[in-house]
């Protein structure tokens, strides 16, 4: 049976848990053996990445398996072939396929004709992926979940989308701060709101920094200008002016609050450099942890003992 990893809340909260544990006790004890031997697994990237490439490549080597990155200028697809005789052609090949790309229904299209597991490393809409990561950072760190709260200050955009559902769904308190038309949409809040009836989480929007700072256990920012948005970049760098991670508003949070980014960072802009490289800092522990939560979902979705 297909199994893709699209979106947090196509899963249960269960299966949600169990991955970001997964990825804590993979970072701590590492894997047995090599779940993914014998396993052959395409990225196809439309959009440039770092953390999210070079992470999975590097997991799914260190599993057993052998990854190959797809081009859209390298593959038919980009030359008007369908999703649905890309997907169905694929999976004859291929044991999984890692997609980055633009709208979330094109991945939703793809999955829908693949016969093997389609993984989301990020779309316009969703960053799962990093949600995991996030997750089990905190849960590293803080030693609990449940309880905490995270304060987010600036856009609410796909990886807010994620955070946001994310903590509803493990009974994280989250507050968004961001200028009022910037907030995550509707059917996202909707289904995040649906989750923390059950998990007792608290959802908070405003448009004050301070307030989603007040308490919060970890302040976490994104970049004012995501990919594909720089003909907003002006405007965005003025609705978003005052929405910084900084020392002033690092006093607002508790006094062991912890700072966290998904990078990659505008030091000066989102975030102080000094908040960044500083003690309560734990952005690059965040970082690393994209390697052990993909290892996870690579495990659960394909790998042995799935």
């Amino acid at each position: 049976m297909r199994s893709h990893f699209l979106k947090l809340s196509d899963h249960a909260p269960q299966t949600v848990l169990k991955l970001v544990r997964e990825a804590v006790r993979i970072r701590r004890k590492g894997l047995k053996g090599k779940p993914l031997n014998g396993k052959t697994i395409a990225l196809f990237f439309e959009k440039s990445s770092t953390r999210t490439r070079v992470a999975f490549q590097t997991g799914i080597y260190q599993m057993g398996g052998f990854s190959m990155m797809l081009r859209p200028d390298e593959i038919q697809l980009g030359r008007g072939e369908s999703h649905r005789d890309t997907a169905k052609v694929l999976s004859r090949y291929l044991d999984a396929v890692v997609i980055r790309t633009n709208e979330h229904e094109q991945l939703v299209d793809f999955a829908e004709y693949s016969s093997i597991p389609v993984i989301n490393a990020l779309t316009d809409e969703y960053h799962p992926c990093q949600a995991i990561a996030d997750f089990a950072t905190l849960l590293d760190v803080k030693g609990k979940l449940k309880g905490l709260k995270i304060g987010y200050v600036g856009d609410g955009n796909n990886v807010a989308n994620s955070l946001l559902t994310g903590a509803a769904m493990l009974g994280v308190d989250i507050a968004l701060a961001t200028p009022e038309r910037y907030r995550p949409s509707d059917e996202v809040m909707a289904r995040a709101v649906m989750f923390a009836r059950t998990t007792g989480a608290k959802i908070t929007l405003t448009s004050s920094p301070e307030e989603a700072a007040a308490g919060a256990d970890a302040l976490y920012t994104d970049v004012w200008v995501s990919m594909g948005q720089e003909s907003e970049a002006e405007r965005r760098r003025k609705d978003f002016a005052g929405y910084i991670v900084d020392a002033k508003l690092l006093k607002s949070a508790k006094r062991d609050c912890k700072v966290m980014h998904c990078l990659p960072a505008h030091r000066g802009e989102e975030i102080s450099a000094e908040v960044m490289d500083g003690p309560a800092s734990i952005i690059f522990e965040q970082a690393e942890y994209k390697l052990h939560a993909q290892k996870a979902v690579l495990k659960m979705f394909l790998g042995k003992g799935k």
